[in-house]
């Protein structure tokens, strides 16, 4: 099995070089394709002073599916791994991935992403979800590996979503019948400053009303539940309110801003699922464009010429 590790990367320069450390380390085998967004902290530079990077993909766009997808096509391994830049690999990654996608029956595995707490790490388990009667396994899109027939299968990802990306594979991935396997070998240690960030609440419920319309259709089911989560979330926030940790105006607003965004989701979910009548369900996946580099480094291609010129022994 030839082992791809596709690792989007966007103003994260120190830690993406924790990331090639630990890859290098622990999967010196893989070829590894590096995809910068326009970065500003010199991550270019870095990527081509290292002798451990086959392929730097330069794209202009920010959003990481767009960086995903650009990292999809490039990558030649028949299977891909997705790392994320704020992850490193641990000792028993590579050959998780190897043994788990060696399996006829796994199209996909992924396994715990191990961040630092004050008492140790904290311990994940497998996320799972019945939806419409489709057992739906969720993975990590900062780690994750897929066979090359199932991620193609689904065309990659949705360059419509900010946010959701993971997710929303992780559905049409399950409509297809492709089996994700969840491994504890397949672990990862996350190290990010940005993780108390506050969330958007308005990309999130797009996303989600956006992801389930367009995969499972606009049933009763489906938009229920999406208001069930945020109803769920508003009354969480008006404990703040009470609190008064956050100001009525604020919370308000949020919630007019999710209920707009839902009502686009949906609509934008309903016109996706018509643009796109396939299995795949996915009208701006990887198949849809091929302008997403604007600059790319191969040194594969330098490799290989070398080995063309080198004159054999007398």
């Amino acid at each position: 099995m030839e082992l791809s590790v596709v690792v989007p990367t966007l103003n994260g320069r120190e830690r993406l070089a924790s990331c090639l450390d630990a890859l290098a380390a622990h999967a010196p085998d893989a070829e590894v394709v590096v995809v910068n967004g326009p970065s500003a902290d010199g991550t270019t530079g870095m990527i081509r002073e290292r002798d451990d990077v086959d392929v730097l993909v330069e794209v202009s766009d920010r959003k990481l599916n767009v960086a995903r997808n650009a990292g999809l096509s490039t990558a030649s391994g028949d299977a891909v791994a997705l790392v994320g830049q704020d992850n490193a690999v641990e000792p028993s990654w590579s050959e998780g991935v190897r043994e788990a996608l060696a399996d006829p029956d796994t199209d996909a595995v992924t396994g715990p992403v191990h961040r630092s707490v004050r008492a140790g790490v904290t311990a994940e388990t497998e996320e799972s979800r019945t939806i419409d009667g489709r057992e739906v396994t969720y993975f990590e899109g900062g780690n994750v590996a897929f066979t090359r027939e199932a991620i193609e299968a689904v065309d990659g990802f949705d360059e419509y979503l900010v946010t959701g990306g993971a997710r929303d594979c992780a559905h049409r991935l399950a409509a297809n019948d492709y089996e994700v396997e969840w491994s504890p070998s397949v672990c990862v240690i996350h190290d990010s400053e940005e993780d108390d960030e506050d969330r958007d609440w308005g990309w999130k419920y797009r996303a989600l009303a956006y992801r389930l319309v367009k995969t499972y259709g606009p049933r009763p089911g489906i938009l229920g539940r999406t208001l069930r989560d945020a109803i769920w979330d508003g009354a969480s926030n008006a404990a703040d309110v009470i609190r008064g940790e956050q100001a009525p105006s604020g919370w308000i607003g949020s919630g007019k801003r999710v209920a707009k965004s839902m009502a686009i989701g949906c609509k934008d979910g309903l016109w996706s699922r018509l643009r796109d009548r396939s299995d795949a369900r996915n009208p701006s996946g990887l198949s849809a464009r091929a302008d997403r580099a604007v600059e790319m480094y191969d040194w594969r291609t330098e490799e290989s010429c070398d080995e063309a010129v080198e004159e054999p022994e007398q």
